[in-house]
């Protein structure tokens, strides 16, 4: 069992955790800006002195822990935008644009798996987007080939390998290549049933479309299910959303992830085309918030945390259970403990003790590949600090606990006087009934589960110099 794993398991603060109810003028107190901690530090803490040298540097000291590798593959391409978008993407019917871009992860490829030891097996995969089921059948199979000659793709039964899909666009004989292809898991974009809804986004879904493609996945044997819906979008309200989550529970999937919408117009052009006017108010949301966690709990699920539910029996849940869970650019993960490479426009890379970023610019992607050099173009060198708050936050936010003694022992660090400032931080949660402390083990109870960025806020660093006005609200 990993040497973190107690954090997770029965503690004797349990019973006092879960006595605490929901009080609607208290989340809205806390309801503030702050990360969503996919990392620590965050990206706004990247810096362009990072080079591409760091990142082969980082690689090459990787293959000393033979952890095994996950690999993120970002594929830009649209057919259609989706008006709530903040995603990195371009949108184009025309699938022939994507031959030069495979042509350049390609090159990627092999420019990152020449630092590399190969043997390193590949646990995780993941593309996401964009679309990635924009590609061509024959494109995927392209791409997989290629992943495949330059790291050693895996077959062992554990592996997840998963892929975002847009039911709108694809079918059964999707599903069935993309099985061929070795996936085993897959994530469908759904964001709500409701018409008028997803008119308003430029999404429109039919149901049908969802079904189908479920039942095939459910015939041919995939692992696992996840649907992405999204509340805070234009005309929602508590009745209408819990309308979409009746259907959503009947489908079954294994996991859902129910995001809320963050409407930075500044930030996403596309977002400019919803009218403000239309969207739900903070109360409104709030109360869709608060059914949606009344009804997936009543209906079986695990609020893992935040904005993502998992059967009891889905590997997400488990390995919440077992402290073993993980917190990566994809959200949350069950597979701790690998080296994530990144590859293609925007992706980020996380390995050994470094954080490594491609640009954002296609154009500028491109031009750095054909000069024969990786992409990176920003990143973080972490100092120990970073290292050991790291491990703090990812703790919290997975497992919803932290030993800090733990933490102290580990590091070899008197952890009272390390972390001094952030549970001075924390008092007034631990007072509003955020949080039970006992020495130095601290729980989050279901209120502050819900406001668990804001917990995690207390052990960051970087803050005090960013600043959190680019962050989205925590609800």
């Amino acid at each position: 069992m990993p040497v973190h794993a107690t954090a997770a398991l029965a503690h004797p603060i349990s019973a006092a955790v879960e006595a605490t109810a929901w009080d609607d003028a208290l989340i809205r107190r806390y309801d503030t800006s702050g990360p969503r901690y996919t990392s620590y530090p965050t990206a706004l803490s990247f810096h362009d002195q990072f080079t591409a040298d760091d990142m082969t540097q980082a690689l090459e000291r990787s293959n000393a822990s033979q952890k095994p590798l996950s690999l993120y593959v970002h594929v830009p391409f649209c057919r259609k935008i989706c008006f709530y978008c903040a995603c990195n993407k371009i949108a184009t019917k025309n699938t022939a644009l994507a031959e030069p871009y495979l042509s350049r992860l390609d090159r990627e490829m092999v420019l990152t798996s020449r630092h590399l030891d190969t043997k390193r097996p590949v646990q995780q995969l993941h593309w996401g987007g964009g679309t990635p089921t924009f590609l061509t059948l024959a494109q995927m199979s392209d791409l997989i080939d290629r992943l495949d000659a330059r790291f050693g793709l895996s077959s062992a039964p554990d592996r997840d390998y998963a892929i975002e899909i847009d039911p709108r666009e694809a079918d059964v004989f999707t599903l069935r290549h993309l099985q061929s292809l070795g996936f085993n898991r897959l994530s469908l974009g759904v964001q709500d049933l409701n018409p008028q809804v997803q008119a308003a986004i430029n999404r429109v879904q039919p149901r049908v479309l969802t079904e189908t493609l479920m039942d095939e996945a459910h015939r041919l044997g995939f692992r696992s299910l996840n649907l992405d819906l999204i509340y805070g979008l234009p005309f929602q309200t508590e009745q209408s959303f819990a309308d979409t989550l009746s259907q959503v529970i009947e489908l079954s999937p294994a996991r859902l992830s129910v995001f809320n919408y963050a409407h930075m117009p500044t930030r996403f052009a596309p977002q400019r085309r919803i009218n403000e006017a239309d969207l739900p108010s903070a109360d409104e949301k709030l109360a869709i918030l608060r059914t949606t966690i009344e009804m997936l709990t009543q209906a079986g699920y695990v609020h893992i945390g935040m904005d993502h539910f998992a059967r009891p029996e889905d590997s997400l849940a488990q390995a919440q259970r077992y402290g073993t869970l993980q917190r990566n650019f994809q959200g949350y993960s069950s597979h701790s403990q690998c080296d994530l490479i990144g590859l293609g426009v925007s992706a980020i890379s996380r390995v050994d003790d470094v954080y490594a970023q491609n640009p954002t610019q296609l154009s500028h992607y491109e031009a750095a590949l054909d000069e024969g050099r990786l992409a990176t173009v920003k990143g973080l060198l972490l100092n120990k600090d970073d290292l050991m708050r790291r491990e703090v936050i990812e703790r919290l936010m997975c497992d919803m606990a932290i030993d800090l003694e733990a933490i102290g022992q580990r590091w070899q660090i008197n952890a009272t006087d390390y972390f001094s400032t952030a549970l001075e931080r924390l008092k007034t949660a631990e007072q509003d009934g955020l949080l039970v402390r006992q020495g130095l083990y601290l729980q989050a109870t279901p209120t502050g589960r819900l406001l668990i960025r804001h917990l995690a806020m207390a052990f960051d660093n970087h803050l005090q110099h960013q600043g959190n006005q680019r962050y989205s609200k925590i609800l």
